[in-house]
Order: structure tokens, then C-alpha cells, then sequence
């Protein structure tokens, strides 16, 4: 198994990458190599070939960039092959889908094909291969079969039926086409080698019995063709030239190669298979399985749900094609695994609609502003400019009046040095408007605010040119005039997973790392300009982040996704979370020289309540392990951790390294040490008794009160 890499990429690298010439990578290399070799380029011919059985993720985008990026860059046909094999899970509902999310990217393939239309050539291609010897029927369970193929260190052994007749086998496959035998009654089989190394090339299943409707063909089969063998004939019939999967089907090229042998006529193109490391991304999952479950369980709000990696999801959160094309180019093809870090496809989609997303103002949390010496009745219409990065974009109007909402966040009565917006007694400028400078607030029983009073400087309106409209004041605030805000549903949307691999943790179910803040519903209010916003348009809340019309939105009714902030909000937490974990190991060693007991104990009290404040799974985890070494403040910091995070188990941490913790911290000098691990010790039932011998001896021996106590109440 290959074991990934996490590839980070900063934003400046982002961008020399950008403008630099690319070399070919190693697929066009390849093919670059078959053209040298005298392959003719007009019988170049690549495909697109999904199972209809889900929802495309982010992971497909970067094979659709890739085949049909090809066919771009040699003027090739690209195919779109629904590799429709299996009608227990295939839908129609995924054909359309998958349709719509290839157009939507911006490509157009040259055929629609499916591998039911080749069914009868492919059932034909059998019957020749048992007349040849090199197929049979199997009437043994799946389980006998899979005992007798052996293991990957152990040859398998030739089935009871291997050497039925041809006469007998043909009798049989027909039977099993005609709908004579129950499903699992029989499938048929290549006759290839029991003893090869590979264990693909085990007499690998080739047709199953299904009594089940096919979206396309109905209950005409009652047999299905395996993936195996119908994915490169299908490639063999469509005279694919490069077929390109992804490096989980490396031992599936020589079964690939075998099934071409056994039909290929030199006259024809014979496909190549290629093999690429496919897109893993972190903080989310990519198995269809897993994202199934998610739908299935309500656990999201369908395959479109804005949190979900699918083609759609993104596209309805506000994702552009073009930020998914660009990160596609941006990752490259390689051949070795890696995980690509989410934030570079935001950073990609920050991009693009920083040049094409309109600025707007929107107030999500509002709380009334109200500017004591503005007349009452007056209103004015300010110029805003839609978008700085775009000179074609223009100006628009936004009305100005008495009362306004600002965000709740953005007053604060008594204010810190270092806190730029409103407070009493101090200025902000109020964007396209005027300076302000608050003065006082009214609050209800409860002593929440619930309205600021300020005063502006008329003479301070942006734009207009005056000495008061170019003083300098600590901050700018977003706001929304209360005489013309139109109230909007909006939805904040973030990560659906906390930690960076939700699906690699062995004792774990992907569930336990749900993101419970990953949907927010807020009601707020927006400038008038929104109100005839349609569906999918995109805009940049200033301030806040860009946000997009979901297609819940109706008359009467705006509803906006949140589809990215202005700045990458984990990075922060991450080093956030980084750098607490760094400080509170210095805190040990604070607490671990303090003789005074009280003292000690507040700074235990610290070190507690820092732990348990971390979320991320997989820092914690490799904290302690990094922490198991023979030293007595790192021993005392990873068994803390083990005690006091509620985000991880002794069962979680490697049974090894768990193991070594133990036996050091039992036989380390500093008491601290030994109580902690003890703690720990007493809570893990699983580990428990294998060190009964080494708790007894150590209570024998043990000089300390407290460890002793604790000894004796175990």
C-alpha cells in the first residue's frame, strides 16, 4: 500500500507555478512517446468511463481535467462510457447527474456509450472463450471460492469444476442467461493460473447471475459482466488507444492485457491501461460508500448538500468550474499518492471570484446604529463600487439614511488597544459613507445591546473630496440601511469533517469526526441591489467572505451559501491549535518545578483546560506519540493528554507505542509521571491486566504517598 504524503502548497508558490511553463507530465510524455513510435495521432482516443452509481466528487474532476484535457491538446475524441455493470446499484438518476456535472465543468465528449451496449458482443466474446478453453462455469459458494484461491503468499488450488466439459460449461452459461439458476447458484470464470503471484490472475470471475431491472436494458440479462472484463473489451470495442484509471488498478493491468489477448486482432488499435495517483483530499471523505451513508442518514441534506465534496455540492455552495479546472491544473498527474490540502482549492476559487464576484454589503448579525444628528427623513444614494479588480464592473447605488444595522461584532462600549471598529468615544469610517464616532447605547432588561447611537461629520463623505473625507480613523464597517434592507435566509456553511483524515483511523467510524458546526442558518438583511438576484449568482459580502443564491431562493425569499471566507479560517485554527499545544508543553515544565502546591495546581488547571480545548484528532494523536520518548516533561505531557482530551481513547493510540508509554512512565522518577499513567492505566480495560505484575511491583516499592494511594485503590 502506498502511503500518502500531505503536499503543501503556499499561495505564492500558487502563483510562480501559475506563469511558469509547465513540462508535459508523464501521461503526455507517454503519449508524446507513441506518436514518436509512429502511432498515427488521428487514432488517438481517450474516454471518460464513471460507474453510474453515485454522485461525482472532486476526486472524478481530476480524471474528467485529465481525459478530456487530452483530447484538447491533441484535437482527440473523448468518449463518455457509463460503465453500467452492475444494476443492484445503478441508477438513472446518476446517468443525468453525471451528465450534467461534465457540461457544467465545461467539457463535451464525442459519443455517449454505455457498457450494456455492448452486453450481447461481450456475452459472445464469452462463449468463445469456454469454447476455447479458457473459461468455465463454477458451482461453488463465494466462500469455497475464496478459500481455495489461495493468499498472497500461499498458491490457490484448482475449484471441483475447473475441468467441467465445454459442452457442460456452454449448457450452463446459457442456463445462466436464460434465468434457469437462483443468483449465486453459479458464475463463470477465466481459466487462467491458480499459482500466479498475482492474485487477480486467480481464475478471476468474469459473469454473475443478477435477477434485477437494468436502468437501460430492463430484465433482458439475467447475467452481468464484472468490471474487470467488461472495462478494457469496452475499451477494446470503442478503439480506446490510452485508457487511464488510477493507481488502485496497477495489478489489474495484466488482467487487462489478458482478456485483450484472448479477442485482439492486430488490424485494430489495442488499448494501453496507464495508471495515475488519484486526488486525495484532507478533511473530507471520497469513498461513494461513505457519502452514501451520509445521504441516506440525513446526515446531509442530499448529494447536493453545499458540505458534501460531490460536483454538485460544490457547484450549489458557489463553486465556480473554473477554480476546479484551475486546482486540477494547479495538483498535476503524478504517479505517487499524496493528499492535497483542501485549502488549496479555496484558495483557487478565492481567486476567481475575487476578479469576478461583485462587492456587496450584508449584515448578518445586525444590531441598529442610529446617527443622532442626521435629519430624520433624509436620504441619500451613495456610489459603490462593484469590484475594484474589474475597471468594467462600474458603480451602483446604495441608500444612506438615519438608521442603518452593522454587524453586533463590530461595537464594542469599552474597546481594547488593539480593536479597530466602533466603540464610545471613538471613530470608523462607514464604507461609501461617512465618518462616525459613537457616543452612547440603549439595552434591554437582559443589559443586551439593542441600540448604538453615534454622530457622523457631514463633511467626511467618501469621494467627495473634502479635507474631513480624507481623515485617516482606525476602521471601515459594513452596514445596510434599515428603510431599504431586504431580509435574507442565509446559510454558513464550513468543513463537514474536524480532522484531516476522517476515514484512515482503523478503531474509528468516520462519523465520530462529524463537524457539528458545519451548518449555521442566520437570518440577516442585504443592500437593496440583491434583491433580484437569481440562482447560483455569486457575490462578495464585504468582510465576510463570498456567498452564492441557492436554489431554495424564490420571491420574496433570498437564501445565500456561504462558499468560502476572505481568509482561510482553519489554516489559522490549525496553527492556532499548533501553537497552544508548543506553549502548553512549556507550561509542563512550569508545573513540573513549582513547589508550591496551590500554585501547581493552577497551572495543571491551565495545562487541562488547554488540552481539552483542541479538536483536531490527528495532532493530538501524534503529540502523544511524539511525546513517548525517555524524558520525564514529555512523558508527563502525552499521558495529560491521554487523561484529559476527550477527542482520544487508549484504543486509538498504536498498541506499541501505547505500550511504551506505559512501561516508561511506570518506571520514570518523577512521580507526576507515574500518577498520570496510573489514571490512564485504570481507565484502559483493554491494556489493564497486562501490567497487574508491574503495577504490583511498583507498589512494593513506591516511596511517594499520592502514587501509593492510588496503587491501593486499584
Amino acid at each position: 500500500m502506498i502511503k500518502p504524503s500531505i503536499l503543501v502548497t503556499l499561495p505564492f508558490k500558487i502563483k510562480k507555478m501559475a506563469t511558469e511553463d509547465k513540462s508535459l507530465h508523464f501521461i503526455e510524455q507517454i503519449i508524446e512517446d507513441s506518436l514518436t513510435n509512429g502511432f498515427p495521432q488521428e487514432k488517438l482516443r481517450f474516454r471518460f468511463p464513471p460507474e453510474p452509481n453515485g454522485y461525482l466528487h472532486i476526486g472524478h474532476a481530476k480524471s474528467i481535467c485529465l481525459n478530456f484535457g487530452l483530447g484538447l491538446k491533441y484535437n482527440a475524441p473523448v468518449n463518455l462510457r457509463f460503465d453500467d455493470t452492475n444494476p443492484a446499484k445503478e441508477e438513472q438518476e446518476y446517468v443525468d447527474a453525471i451528465k450534467e456535472d461534465l457540461k457544467w465543468l465545461g467539457f463535451n465528449w464525442t459519443e455517449e456509450l454505455y457498457s450494456s451496449d455492448y452486453f450481447q458482443q461481450l456475452y459472445e466474446w464469452a462463449v468463445q472463450m469456454i469454447k476455447n478453453g479458457k473459461a468455465y462455469v463454477d458451482s461453488q459458494s463465494s466462500e469455497d471460492m475464496a478459500q481455495q484461491k489461495g493468499t498472497p503468499t500461499q498458491p490457490g488450488v484448482d475449484g471441483p469444476y475447473r475441468n467441467r466439459s465445454v459442452e457442460e460449461n456452454l449448457t450452463l452459461f446459457e442456463g445462466m442467461k436464460n434465468g434457469d439458476f437462483p443468483e449465486g447458484s453459479h458464475v463463470l470464470r477465466a481459466k487462467i493460473d491458480m499459482a500466479s503471484t498475482n492474485m487477480l490472475m486467480r481464475d478471476p470471475l468474469m459473469y454473475r447471475i443478477l435477477h434485477r431491472h437494468h436502468h437501460r436494458t430492463g430484465y433482458d440479462w439475467n447475467i452481468y459482466p464484472m468490471y474487470d472484463y467488461a472495462h478494457g473489451e469496452s475499451d477494446y470495442i470503442e478503439q480506446i488507444s490510452h485508457s487511464i484509471c488510477t493507481l488502485e488498478f496497477v495489478m489489474h493491468r495484466e488482467l487487462y492485457d489478458w482478456f485483450l489477448d484472448q479477442i485482439y486482432d492486430e488490424t485494430k488499435v489495442r488499448p494501453h491501461q496507464y495508471e495515475f495517483a488519484r486526488l486525495n483530499l484532507n478533511y473530507t471523505v471520497m469513498s461513494k460508500r461513505k457519502l452514501l451513508q451520509l445521504v441516506q442518514e440525513n446526515i446531509v441534506n442530499g448529494w447536493d448538500d453545499p458540505r458534501m465534496p460531490t460536483i454538485s455540492g460544490l457547484r450549489r455552495r458557489g463553486y465556480t468550474a473554473a477554480s476546479i479546472r484551475k486546482f486540477c491544473d494547479i495538483i498535476g498527474v503524478a504517479k505517487r499518492e499524496n493528499v492535497i490540502d483542501v485549502s488549496l482549492l479555496d484558495f483557487c476559487l478565492r481567486e476567481d471570484l475575487n476578479k469576478k464576484a461583485p462587492r456587496v454589503m450584508a449584515v448578518l448579525d445586525p444590531v441598529k446604529l442610529v446617527i443622532t444628528n442626521y435629519p430624520e427623513g433624509k436620504e441619500e444614494w451613495l456610489d459603490a463600487e462593484n469590484n475594484q479588480e474589474d475597471e468594467t464592473a462600474g458603480f451602483r447605488k446604495v441608500p444612506f439614511s438615519r438608521e442603518l444595522y452593522i454587524e453586533r461584532e463590530d461595537f464594542l462600549e469599552v474597546a481594547p488597544a488593539k480593536f479597530f471598529r466602533l466603540s464610545i468615544g471613538n471613530e470608523v469610517r462607514l464604507k461609501n459613507g461617512y465618518i462616525i464616532k459613537g457616543e452612547s447605547v440603549t439595552k434591554d432588561a437582559q443589559g443586551n445591546i439593542t441600540e448604538i447611537q453615534v454622530t457622523y461629520d457631514e463633511d467626511s463623505r467618501s469621494g467627495s473630496g473634502s479635507e474631513a473625507s480624507q481623515r485617516k480613523v482606525a476602521g471601515t464597517l459594513h452596514w445596510v440601511a434599515v428603510s431599504h434592507a431586504v431580509e435574507a435566509e442565509v446559510r454558513l456553511y464550513d468543513r463537514l469533517f474536524i480532522d484531516e483524515a476522517p476515514d484512515s483511523h482503523k478503531e474509528k467510524n468516520f462519523l465520530e469526526f462529524m463537524n457539528t458546526n458545519s451548518l449555521e442558518i442566520v437570518k440577516g438583511f442585504v443592500e437593496p441591489s440583491l434583491a433580484t438576484a437569481t440562482i447560483g449568482d455569486n457575490f462578495q459580502f464585504q468582510r465576510l467572505g463570498y456567498f452564492n443564491v441557492d436554489k431554495d431562493a424564490k420571491d420574496g425569499k433570498l437564501v445565500f451559501n456561504k462558499t468560502v471566507g476572505l481568509k482561510d479560517a482553519w489554516e489559522e485554527k490549525g496553527k492556532k491549535e499548533q501553537n497552544l499545544l508548543m506553549n502548553t508543553q512549556k507550561e509542563i515544565n512550569k508545573y513540573v518545578k513549582e513547589k508550591e502546591e496551590t500554585a501547581a495546581d493552577l497551572i495543571l488547571e491551565s495545562i487541562i483546560e488547554n488540552i481539552k480545548s483542541i479538536d483536531n484528532f490527528s495532532l493530538i494523536n501524534q503529540t502523544i506519540v511524539k511525546n513517548i520518548k525517555n524524558d520525564n516533561n514529555s512523558l508527563l505531557f502525552a499521558n495529560l493528554i491521554l487523561e484529559h482530551s476527550d477527542k482520544v481513547k487508549a484504543s486509538d493510540i498504536e498498541l506499541e507505542s501505547l505500550t511504551k508509554l506505559y512501561i516508561m512512565s511506570l518506571k520514570s522518577q518523577l512521580a507526576k509521571v507515574r500518577i498520570s499513567a496510573i489514571q490512564n492505566l485504570k481507565h484502559d480495560t483493554l491494556n489493564f491486566d497486562d501490567f497487574k505484575d508491574q503495577l504490583f511491583d511498583l507498589k512494593n516499592s513506591e516511596k511517594n504517598e499520592k502514587v501509593f494511594e492510588l496503587l491501593n485503590d486499584l
